[in-house]
């Protein structure tokens, strides 16, 4: 954090090492499309930072389908082309961390995943917002009992074929602490609406009780981060971690609810 240069000496290891066990095979990375965003403002995280990631993932991903954009002059946040209802300021840390940067944050994540798609919605949508559960198998430490989907209106009777994204909101920005401002001001269910893709947004909650994290620091979580220091186990960094592992439950389960509904597989992930 704080804009500085961690080393990526253990991180790049820890990868070769894990590679095919705790984690997927790093060869999967060549195949698959990488995008990182940063404002030049950004002193939550930092340049500095995400250019070590963006090192970090040279040794194992196609340049060709990485991308690795500079917001100018935006602060710690998620940027957009347009004003939100209570959103910050672009060049302001503060909640709900979603800014007009000029910069369609949302929609370059989802042309650079999908290819060319058609031009958003900038009106009214079509879809709906619709609460799952997070407990049990499709839940986990750290993770709030509702998630919430956006589903266009062309993909609610299961006839037309449709992708399923995931989004992750950041640390201060889950529904507890931002309410519905994550799904609804960040731009993704703009895009979604005219491109029949189902967006997911699985929660974080607020946790303030004291966890052991990596290194044998003692931390609460009260910003309802997901899990990137340890809070909910060892290997939280791995495909074992039980955040990640609730949630490719919950896709799983979106899938096959649709696919039970229609007779046919149509959601693709």
């Amino acid at each position: 954090m704080y804009n500085r240069n961690p080393s990526i000496t253990v991180p790049t290891s820890n990868m070769e090492s894990w590679s095919g066990n705790q984690i997927d095979p790093v060869a999967n990375l060549k195949s698959r499309k990488i995008y990182m965003q940063v404002g030049t403002s950004d002193t939550t995280v930092g340049p500095n930072v995400m250019s070590q990631l963006k090192a970090q993932l040279a040794k194992f991903a196609d340049t060709a389908s990485t991308t690795y954009i500079t917001t100018q002059s935006a602060a710690h946040t998620f940027p957009t082309d347009f004003d939100g209802s209570g959103d910050n300021q672009c060049g302001s840390a503060l909640s709900p961390y979603i800014s007009n940067c000029n910069y369609d944050g949302a929609g370059a994540v989802l042309k650079w995943m999908y290819g060319e798609l058609a031009a958003r919605n900038s009106g009214s949508l079509s879809g709906e917002v619709i609460a799952f559960d997070q407990s049990s198998s499709f839940g986990a430490s750290g993770m709030d009992s509702t998630g919430y989907l956006y589903v266009p209106a062309a993909c609610k009777d299961g006839s037309t074929v449709c992708k399923l994204h995931v989004a992750l909101h950041g640390c201060l920005q889950s529904h507890s602490q931002i309410q519905s401002k994550f799904i609804d001001n960040t731009g993704y269910n703009k895009w979604a609406d005219t491109n029949n893709i189902i967006i997911a947004f699985p929660q974080a909650v607020v946790d303030y009780s004291i966890h052991t994290v990596w290194g044998g620091t003692m931390l609460p979580n009260p910003n309802a981060c997901w899990d990137w220091v340890g809070w909910y186990g060892k290997n939280a960094d791995q495909k074992g971690g039980v955040q990640m592992t609730a949630i490719v439950n919950q896709v799983n389960q979106i899938i096959s609810g649709y696919h039970t509904s229609t007779g046919g597989n149509n959601v693709t992930a």
